[in-house]
């Protein structure tokens, strides 16, 4: 089987401006940061992005590389509103696309299956088709003749998911309550790299867990990325929960510009990198005690 095994610069030099991504996870849970703070440090800009938002979509918001978000929310969960999306949407930074969860989700299951949209119920009734106005209705072609709204395609040119465990050929393995749709991402997307906690043999994902935890097949994936604690600060259990200390740290830093320029200075240089990164927040840990 191949080795689809590679850096998270190696991610994003296949990445470029104006592509259309999706990140994986769920709000503050299982993001993978490590591949987005690596897409921070380069020039990719333009993007338009697929999110259950979180500190994600904060961050390349604030960075000014969304020119799109298609999203139910965008949120850092024990914090009701990600302060960087918000600073951006008040400002009229970004198009957005705001839809049900549940409209999400079956754009997802569109997109995987190559149909250019499916009907859902989730949405009427709401505002939803008022704020987006290009969102049509369809009429049930049956006795019923029920009307439905029909979710388009949440098709993706990549996507970056992040799991617990994955092997070199591309199969992931989450261990946590939820697979947050992550293998939805990543049959949705031409291209899909799984950034993982650890790299294991292939026997070992099912030695000690159930076999319905291999989310992702590896037919799916484009490349892995070993990241340990690569889904700082956002939580990735068993292996880590949110670090809800230096989440706070964040959110209060991006309140305000010259906290978050010292904020970024010092986490997020141009010129770091994950290593550095991970280093700077123990250090930062170690001044809190």
């Amino acid at each position: 089987m191949t080795d689809k095994t590679m850096t998270a610069d190696d991610v994003v030099s296949r990445l470029s401006s104006g592509m259309t991504i999706g990140i994986g996870g769920w709000g503050s849970r299982r993001k993978p940061m490590a591949l987005v703070r690596a897409l921070l440090r380069s020039e990719v800009t333009d993007l338009t992005v697929i999110s259950y938002g979180g500190p994600d979509v904060g961050l390349l918001a604030a960075a000014g590389k969304i020119r799109k978000l298609v999203a139910a929310f965008v949120t850092l969960d024990s914090i009701p509103l990600e302060p960087h999306f918000r600073a951006a949407r008040q400002r009229g930074a970004i198009e957005l696309m705001e839809i049900d969860e549940a409209m999400f989700m079956w754009g997802l299951h569109a997109a995987a299956n190559r149909l250019p949209f499916l009907p859902v119920r989730a949405g009427l009734g709401s505002g939803v088709m008022r704020v987006n106005p290009g969102l049509r209705t369809v009429t049930s072609p049956y006795e019923d003749g029920e009307e439905f709204v029909a979710m388009p395609a949440l098709r993706m040119d990549a996507a970056l998911v992040h799991l617990n465990r994955a092997d070199r050929s591309g199969n992931g393995q989450y261990l946590g309550p939820d697979p947050y749709f992550d293998d939805l991402f990543c049959e949705a997307a031409d291209a899909a790299y799984v950034s993982c906690e650890r790299l294991v043999e292939t026997a070992e994902l099912t030695g000690n867990a159930a076999p319905q935890t291999l989310l992702v097949r590896r037919h799916s994936v484009t490349g892995v990325v070993e990241t340990p604690n690569g889904a700082h600060f956002t939580s990735c259990v068993p292996d880590h929960p949110r670090d809800e200390a230096f989440q706070k740290a964040y959110a209060t830093a991006a309140a305000d510009p010259g906290a978050w320029a010292a904020f970024s200075e010092r986490f997020l240089p141009a010129g770091g990198d994950e290593k550095g990164y991970q280093s700077a927040v123990r250090t930062w840990h170690e001044e809190q005690k």
